[in-house]
């Protein structure tokens, strides 16, 4: 009897210390501190004491979620009063959703048990429920979870009468897929970012970031993905013929983390892609635990290697060589600087204008110029840029100053009606 007693307080012990520990994991007192502040502010006119009592009550008093979270997103104290103060509907809206995130400790730790379940090598994170400036519903940053429970807990009943055009548009969609009813998962999916290793910078591996961490969480959960995105894509081929075409553009609007108009009229595409990587990648593994890790487990800091993954995964019509050399060969390009041979190192620092020539005529309106490895100082001063007639060069009003190194990118924002973007294309020279 007093073994069994003994394994019986031991087993109660082990079990408040889990449930202690599962509780320190999710925090939602910024959820209360906002509408704190909330109040007071709707009760005051001045907007000035409306800035102070939002930053005081709310930020200062905020927890690293909160920080980190306005850190990712550039949310400021001014922002957050003009929401409040345009769009009193919709926050009374999502209010009482805002303050269940207390209740809902055990299903988000259940969730996170289910994702230990398919990939036992899990590191501990920390959720945080936060009211943000409506630009993302979940992000992370190191090892936090962030939640902007302001999208990420609405739902098809929350109020948008307040807003207008393509925002409206977007929140009629995504809040009619009921997000709130897809919080765990949300969770979940963020959890997973926390175990990646960092997100790299070029859109095919940005794409199969996503898509793995949406793929592993479903699996994790076994529900279907609550991304529009997924199932659209499943049942549309042209879109990864699409996104081959584009896979190796440097924009991601089209396809990751906007409303950018594209032809499916469907955003975030790119997850799909990712996520039909992962799938397949799962499905061909005899050892789907193992086939779990490595997907997590993924170093984007090593692109051959993701790249000869992605190859042999075998997604793609073609292999990534094959692909990048036919964009290569498709693509707009810059045939030349009108004023002097790029790489020169003699330039007449009295030149006052660079003509960029292109291979074809664009669509006269997109440009791009970005500073190169030499940063702001390499970039030259630049008093306004101009197309030609037939939209087929671009010139800059510069002022040059001699004996200087200059090297500045003109990039992919460049492109034709069509919206097939240029090769970014470097520009260096050298004043005498």
């Amino acid at each position: 009897m007093n073994k069994i007693f003994i394994l019986l307080l031991l087993g109660t012990l082990l079990s408040c210390q889990t449930l202690k520990r599962n509780q320190s994991n999710v925090i939602t007192k910024d959820i209360d501190n906002f509408w704190k502040a909330y109040d007071l502010i709707t009760q005051e006119p001045d907007s000035l004491i409306q800035t102070r009592l939002i930053d005081s009550l709310y930020i200062r008093k905020g927890s690293i979620g909160l920080e980190k979270i306005m850190e990712v997103r550039n949310y400021t104290a001014s922002e957050y009063v003009e929401l409040i103060n345009s769009y009193p509907k919709f926050f009374e809206s999502i209010r009482a959703n805002t303050l269940k995130s207390k209740t809902l400790t055990r299903e988000l730790n259940n969730g996170i048990d289910k994702l230990e379940a398919v990939y036992p090598h899990l590191k501990p994170a920390k959720i945080y429920f936060t009211i943000g400036c409506m630009r993302t519903s979940g992000t992370t940053r190191d090892s936090l979870v962030l939640i902007g429970s302001e999208l990420a807990m609405a739902n098809s009943q929350t109020d948008i009468s307040e807003f207008k055009g393509g925002t409206k548009e977007w929140l009629a969609t995504f809040f009619g897929s009921d997000p709130f009813d897809g919080l765990v998962l949300l969770n979940v999916h963020e959890y997973v970012h926390t175990q990646q290793n960092p997100i790299p910078n070029n859109l095919l591996h940005m794409v199969l970031y996503e898509g793995v961490a949406e793929f592993v969480s479903v699996t994790a959960m076994e529900v279907p993905s609550n991304v529009p995105a997924i199932e659209f894509g499943k049942n549309t081929l042209a879109v990864r013929e699409r996104f081959e075409k584009e896979m190796f553009y440097e924009r991601t609007p089209d396809w990751l983390w906007s409303n950018s108009p594209n032809e499916f009229d469907v955003r975030d595409l790119g997850y799909y892609v990712g996520y039909a990587i992962a799938e397949k990648h799962y499905n061909k593994s005899p050892n789907k635990q193992q086939a779990i890790k490595e997907l997590i487990e993924l170093d984007y800091s090593k692109p051959k290697e993701i790249d000869d993954f992605i190859d042999r995964v075998d997604y793609f019509s073609k292999t990534i060589e094959e692909l990048k050399k036919e964009d290569r060969e498709n693509r707009p390009k810059v045939l030349k600087v009108q004023q002097f041979e790029n790489g020169a190192e003699n330039v007449d620092p009295e030149i006052k204008q660079i003509t960029i020539e292109f291979s074809e005529k664009l669509n006269g309106y997109n440009t791009g110029v970005d500073y190169s490895d030499l940063g702001e100082t390499a970039f030259p001063k630049v008093a306004s840029g101009e197309w030609s007639s037939d939209s087929t060069s671009w010139t800059l009003e510069v002022e040059l100053e001699p004996e200087k190194h200059y090297k500045f990118w003109i990039t992919s924002n460049f492109r034709t009606e069509s919206g097939i973007a240029i090769l970014p294309y470097l520009i260096e020279f050298k004043t005498r």
